[in-house]
């Protein structure tokens, strides 16, 4: 399906009123603690430098991120767990509590079983179009029945349909490529049980880009569930790109290669500051990630596994930022409790 060659000639430059309308506002960090202020160096928003995201517990396994001065209505959030077994994060809720955004986090190992972890949590909320160009983003927020939010950078509509249990196929109209580009992340979101989501399938289009998403629940069964969805080319995860001048994304197409590769087409393993990101196995269901010269602190990562199965993927370990490298190690992928070669999607951004 992604066969064809995209030839990447950079960013695109974007006018001053392009940037202010994209996004409105954003935040993200790596909660490494269930309490209080969490690893400064992985957080950054678009709020004032004299506030900080802080975090509480709630019941076993819940997590409320408070991310500062940027709470309002609508926007998309995505988490990941950085662990070392089989378990994932999925959203609760995210709602402004003024002036503060307040994302409850629930974390699960297989089974259903609640745990707290670390994780990555992300959110972003944009408005308005981009000008034309080679870069686009969208998202779309859906609680299982109707889509609560969405964004789309030429301002045509997204949809959803229900394609049978747990299935959904998604549309962003306008945000098509000549050939495959870009990157996507899924998140489940659901407030009571435990839920897990991600790309089924991607058919890239030039007009439009075709998505399926798939969702299980505590085990391997496919599930109806919310889930949020969201869209990058030449775009950061956070919906930015001039700032930042650093971000990078790459969808490891061939688990089965020992690496390190440079997955291809190269729309889909695009570097900001023009390097090569590369994948290589660390062992069985593991996935070495490197991202040159876009490595800044502070930064932020966010995988998502790909593929029709049950299979789903975390960061084994927080990543690495030195030297202008970004290396996370590893993007683990699992079915049930055993690590497994599984196709997944990694996108990291800097602050900068």
């Amino acid at each position: 399906m992604l066969s064809a060659l995209l030839v990447v000639a950079g960013l695109t430059a974007l006018s001053g009123s392009a940037q202010a309308a994209v996004p409105n506002r954003w935040g993200f960090a790596y909660v490494n603690i269930p309490a209080g202020v969490p690893d400064p160096s992985h957080q950054a928003g678009s709020w004032a430098p004299a506030f900080n995201v802080t975090v509480t517990p709630g019941v076993v396994g819940q997590t409320f991120v408070r991310f500062p001065q940027i709470g309002g209505p609508g926007g998309i959030v995505h988490v990941t767990a950085v662990v070392p077994t089989n378990a994932w994060c999925q959203v609760e809720s995210w709602v402004p509590a003024l002036p503060d955004e307040v994302v409850t986090v629930r974390c699960y190992r297989f089974g259903g079983v609640p745990m707290f972890v670390p994780f990555t949590v992300l959110y972003e909320e944009s408005s308005g179009p981009l000008p034309a160009g080679s870069h686009a983003f969208g998202y779309v927020a859906y609680n299982g029945a109707a889509i609560t939010g969405s964004y789309n950078s030429v301002l045509a509509p997204n949809t959803v349909v229900p394609s049978g249990l747990g299935t959904w196929t998604v549309t962003l109209n306008g945000l098509g490529s000549p050939a495959p580009a870009g990157n996507l992340q899924v998140t489940a979101v659901n407030p009571g049980a435990p839920a897990r989501c991600k790309v089924g399938s991607w058919s890239p289009g030039a007009a439009l880009q075709t998505v399926i998403v798939r969702c299980h629940d505590g085990v391997n069964n496919l599930y109806n569930t919310g889930w949020n969805l969201t869209y990058q080319r030449q775009r950061a995860i956070t919906g930015g790109a001039i700032p930042p001048k650093n971000f990078a994304y790459t969808f490891d197409v061939n688990p089965a290669n020992p690496g390190p590769y440079a997955p291809t087409p190269v729309g889909i393993n695009f570097n900001s500051q023009a390097s090569v990101n590369t994948v290589q196995s660390s062992g069985l269901g593991l996935r070495l990630v490197q991202f040159p010269r876009v490595g800044v602190l502070r930064d932020h990562v966010q995988a998502t596994a790909y593929g029709g199965g049950p299979e789903f993927c975390n960061l084994q370990a927080p990543w690495l930022t030195s030297g202008s490298v970004a290396v996370v190690r590893n993007v683990a992928c699992y079915n049930a409790g055993a690590r497994v070669n599984t196709q997944s999607l990694t996108t990291y951004t800097s602050e900068f």
